[in-house]
């Protein structure tokens, strides 16, 4: 008689190494180090108005091609330069993907674009490629979608995004808490803001909840709570929510629950109806709220790549167009950085009064 009555359906279960392992094999440097605590606190001072500019997560969709980010950070690293009196730039480095359905799940799952899930070789990948860029002295930004991954790579990231399908998710709250990077939560995919506001709540608070800690083994993580989290305005149910209006509801909403009024705005998703070049015309319209007086945005998120658009896994990987995402279209270097020099230029005399 076959007595068995748990996994079923589990076809196999395979270790992999240990955060502990990995943080060993891919340890910070000192320059690692000083470029992640720099850009924690310069996000920190931004949101607490300490620091008059604007914080700016800006690239890939996902992350792919390891050459590809890294050129990217190394064009990004020269830009951040020439914008730093007015903004203060951070590279999006996505490397998890949610699925409303199927579809490739990023670097760290997927990591050689097969179906192969070598789960190990992408956290391998990923820690490297974060070093680099934090070597190179660019911040970097991540989404948390899997509870376990952090323990691997969240070291490494200045600013963390709770994504609109997982906000609501009370295990993504209680995680949001304990994490060092400040967090943004978006609204959720129907637009609505209250889910992030609770959120923001939720995770100013010490939690408890299980997940494994550095050595690999099954833990309670007890929490002091997180003071550093905004709200992320990314438009829903295929409608924007980016206007002044809107901004002054979300306002509203955040003064009602004596939360700090700082909002970002993402420039991409339902906010840009999903055309990556209506992003340009959204960053528009934020500044030009900014300059009318407003001060609760203090951040904007752009998805963009080294070359504009899109394209689909092909069977030959041979054949995939280097530095053209293969998720969301992005909009491309040529129109990132003439958009964000515009952007500092037209912001640079008034960022400066709002701390007056």
């Amino acid at each position: 008689m076959d007595k068995r009555i748990e996994n079923l359906n589990v076809v196999s279960e395979d270790s992999l190494l240990t955060p502990e392992q990995l943080k060993q094999k891919y340890p910070l440097s000192e320059k690692a180090v000083a470029t992640v605590k720099q850009s924690q606190e310069t996000v920190w001072n931004i949101l607490k108005r300490k620091d008059h500019r604007l914080f700016v997560v800006v690239g890939p969709c996902s992350v792919h091609d390891i050459k590809a980010a890294e050129e990217y950070a190394a064009r990004l690293k020269e830009l951040a330069v020439k914008v730093d009196d007015s903004l203060f730039l951070i590279m999006r480095v996505y490397f998890e993907k949610p699925r409303t359905k199927v579809g490739w799940q990023g670097l760290i799952n997927d990591p050689h674009l097969d179906n192969s899930f070598a789960i190990e070789d992408g956290l391998k990948m990923a820690r490297t490629l974060l070093l680099s860029i934090a070597e190179m002295g660019i911040p970097a930004a991540g989404e948390t979608l899997d509870l376990v991954t952090p323990q691997y790579v969240q070291d490494l990231f200045c600013w963390t995004a709770i994504g609109a399908r997982t906000t609501e998710s009370q295990s993504h709250r209680k995680m949001a808490s304990g994490l060092t990077s400040a967090v943004g939560f978006k609204n959720g995919t129907n637009g609505n803001l209250h889910v992030a506001v609770n959120a923001m709540l939720a995770a100013a608070h010490s939690n408890h909840f299980l997940s494994v800690e550095p050595e690999g083994r099954v833990a309670v993580i007890r929490t002091k709570g997180n003071p550093n989290t905004h709200m992320v305005l990314r438009g829903g149910s295929d409608k924007p929510n980016y206007s002044s209006e809107n901004i002054s509801i979300c306002e509203s909403l955040l003064k009602k629950a004596d939360l700090d009024a700082n909002i970002m705005v993402d420039c991409s998703h339902a906010n840009s109806g999903k055309a990556a070049p209506q992003q340009l015309e959204v960053l528009k319209n934020v500044s030009s709220q900014i300059q009318t007086g407003n001060k609760s945005i203090v951040g904007l998120m752009l998805e963009s790549n080294l070359q504009a658009g899109n394209q689909s896994i092909p069977e030959n990987l041979n054949d995939l167009k280097y530095g053209i995402s293969i998720t969301d279209a992005c909009i491309d270097w040529e129109a990132t950085e003439g958009a964000l020099l515009k952007l500092r230029e037209e912001l640079k005399s008034v960022l400066t009064n709002r701390l007056r």
